[in-house]
């Protein structure tokens, strides 16, 4: 864990912009950070184009000016990705980003806090999903819109799914201190499946509205580097979801 940095500046967050490279070990730092993100939309600090969430621009490695906290959020993953979560101080992800860490920690007082947040953000966007779905009739057309949104939350947060798969050890670390935040992702993920469930169904059309839900995460996974883009990988995903759920579009 990083440790403590005392913040001067009170009551209002300190900029974050993004700022010239200070040294040349930072050059070479940002260098490696652009080739290892294998190609990903537009250079760090442009303007998404309009019409796309913030969060599909993150999950191609792009970063918006403005939105401090996703702008963060996307470096700490990047860093994790490259060099691995333990071997990651906060002081690396201020440099990173061009900043002091004593404004980085106006905002995250820990790597930890950081992860915390991203994987709130997650369960978050997973919870408008059931609660929409549970308001909803028990249509094939409601089960392929509960599949559209989870597959797009997937799509978008791929890199915090895999950053929770590839450290298993230190999720476990830490969301020990809250046994119900453990059991968090268990219970929305019944919920998921429990929402494109026909009524009364027999158990093998269970078993597959079940796997409707693992086929997305995990497929995404598995096949990002087999499909020639996103959204071809997104749609194949969706379509083989929706097939196994019944969940026709009408």
């Amino acid at each position: 864990m990083d440790e403590p940095t005392h913040v001067t500046a009170v009551g209002a967050a300190p900029p974050l912009e993004v700022g010239p490279a200070r040294s040349r070990s930072r050059d070479r730092s940002r260098a490696r950070g652009r080739s290892r993100s294998s190609g990903l939309g537009r250079a760090r600090g442009e303007s998404p184009a309009r019409g796309e969430s913030p969060a599909r621009h993150r999950a191609r490695g792009e970063f918006p000016r403005g939105g401090t906290r996703e702008r963060i959020q996307a470096i700490a993953l990047e860093l994790f990705a490259e060099q691995g979560y333990e071997k990651t101080s906060l002081r690396e992800i201020a440099e990173r980003l061009g900043v002091t860490k004593a404004a980085l920690y106006y905002h995250f007082k820990s790597k930890e806090d950081i992860v915390r947040s991203f994987v709130e953000d997650y369960r978050a966007e997973l919870e408008q999903v059931i609660a929409w779905g549970a308001s909803q009739p028990r249509t094939p057309g409601t089960r392929a819109e509960i599949l559209r949104r989870y597959s797009g939350i997937v799509s978008e947060q791929l890199a915090v799914i895999r950053f929770m798969e590839q450290n298993q050890a230190a999720m476990h670390s830490l969301m020990s201190d809250s046994g119900a935040r453990k059991k968090m992702f268990r219970d929305q993920f019944m919920s998921l499946s429990d929402l494109i469930t026909p009524p009364g169904a027999a158990l093998a059309d269970r078993i597959r509205a079940t796997m409707a839900v693992v086929s997305i995460g995990m497929a995404s996974l598995l096949f990002q580097r087999e499909a020639a883009s996103p959204e071809e990988l997104h749609d194949v995903v969706l379509k083989v979801a929706c097939d196994l759920a019944d969940a026709g579009t009408s």
